[in-house]
């Protein structure tokens, strides 16, 4: 297969389905995408019923082309990140890994438009994030829950209003901002820096204001981190976690426990805000972002010096905070469910807490008139194990 049949062929993938998300090569199934969550076969002509290994590993070669750091990262790692252009037309972020002796690839397309925070219709609180100038800012969540999407937002944003220099650290490097009011320099791991650590503490040297890291992967990313945003650089970055509380966990639990107070007040002096994304069925199609919000104030600043305790956790200090715009998840799901953006179904299976988003979809119900009740979603257990009757023993 030449690149030109590679192209053809993942240009009849796009145009398979509406709104395709990821292409996939898998040995022994056809080429699939995933379009609105699902996974669907593509009919492709010549038809394709089963992948070879050959097919697969020629695709990978024609994506990886004569990238070294990507074919030593394959064979020693079993896995390597690659971007690739299809034209004008379309740009992947794509993950070529080896199971049972084969390779499979998946390819997640790239917007090539750069995003608004109006156009993404995030909450206005996200607003603020653009303003500051110092400190730590997360955006967390799942693979494919849009995180990337969101700091090229937030970046968009800065993009317009402030005439500084933006360096960012990708893997790869997913949206390309053309130059407005700041500047850009955008790098990709294994073509411009070889660990975000390196590209990090090199970032330093480079003058610039705003510093995006594509992800916190070890506890010295987040070490020259910490610093940067101490030194009156604004970082932005990502972790995979489920929420702003598991956020803290995890970035504390990267370090031993006798560094972990020494960090904890660091963290607590630098971090200006952290967003949790959950992407959700929308009704009528598509998906929609469930997102949680917590900035920074004295309550989440001592919650990270101290830790947790009764009536200061996380989820508790945000819940608190609704008035100034912050959310937690479950508050989010009410809301969208109010609005009607998501069903009970998906409101209760993704919320955090299902009784407190049980309460408050019976609420909702009551205030429209509808008095059906949602507390079968909690799936209690209400079998009772019947028992044979007593024998009584006359003597």
């Amino acid at each position: 297969m030449r690149r030109a049949e590679l192209d053809q062929m993942l240009a009849a993938m796009l145009a398979s389905q509406p709104e395709v998300s990821d292409l996939l090569f898998t040995v022994d199934r056809p080429p699939q995408v995933e379009a609105y969550g699902e996974l669907k076969p593509v009919v492709l002509d010549p038809p394709i019923e089963k992948l070879t290994p050959y097919q697969v590993e020629t695709i990978a070669m024609n994506i990886i082309g004569d990238n070294l750091w990507h074919i030593e990262d394959l064979l020693q790692h079993g896995s390597c990140d690659a971007s690739y252009a299809l034209s004008d037309q379309a740009r992947f972020r794509i993950n070529i890994f080896s199971q049972r002796g084969n390779f499979s690839i998946v390819c997640r397309q790239l917007n090539a438009q750069i995003p608004t925070l109006d156009l993404l219709k995030l909450p206005e609180i996200f607003k603020e994030i653009p303003k500051e100038k110092t400190g730590l800012v997360l955006v967390t969540g799942a693979t494919g829950s849009g995180k990337s999407t969101t700091l090229a937002a937030i970046l968009n944003e800065v993009n317009r209003a402030k005439p500084v220099h933006i360096v960012t650290l990708e893997d790869p490097v997913e949206y390309v901002h053309k130059h407005a009011k700041a500047t850009f320099n955008q790098r990709e791991l294994g073509i411009d820096f070889d660990s975000y650590a390196n590209g990090l503490r090199a970032a330093l040297r480079q003058a610039p204001k705003v510093i995006l890291v594509g992800e916190m992967r070890d506890q010295e990313t987040v070490k020259i981190a910490l610093s940067a945003a101490e030194t009156g650089h604004l970082v932005l970055s990502t972790l995979h976690t489920i929420n702003a509380g598991e956020t803290i966990n995890r970035i504390l639990g990267m370090f031993d426990p006798e560094e972990q107070e020494q960090i904890r007040i660091r963290l607590a002096d630098s971090l200006r805000w952290v967003i949790s994304q959950r992407l959700v069925p929308r009704v009528g199609g598509g998906r929609f972002a469930l997102i949680e919000t917590m900035g920074a104030n004295l309550r989440t600043q001592e919650a990270i010096r101290l830790g947790e305790s009764e009536g200061k956790t996380f989820y508790e200090i945000i819940e608190a905070s609704s008035p100034f715009g912050w959310r937690t998840f479950d508050q989010s799901c009410l809301e969208s469910y109010e609005r009607g953006q998501i069903t009970e179904e998906t409101a209760m299976l993704y919320c955090t807490k299902r009784s407190v988003v049980a309460r408050g979809i019976d609420a909702t119900k009551k205030s429209r008139g509808d008095m059906s009740s949602s507390a079968g979603l909690l799936r209690m257990k209400t079998t009772i194990e019947k028992s044979a009757p007593p024998v009584l023993k006359i003597k």
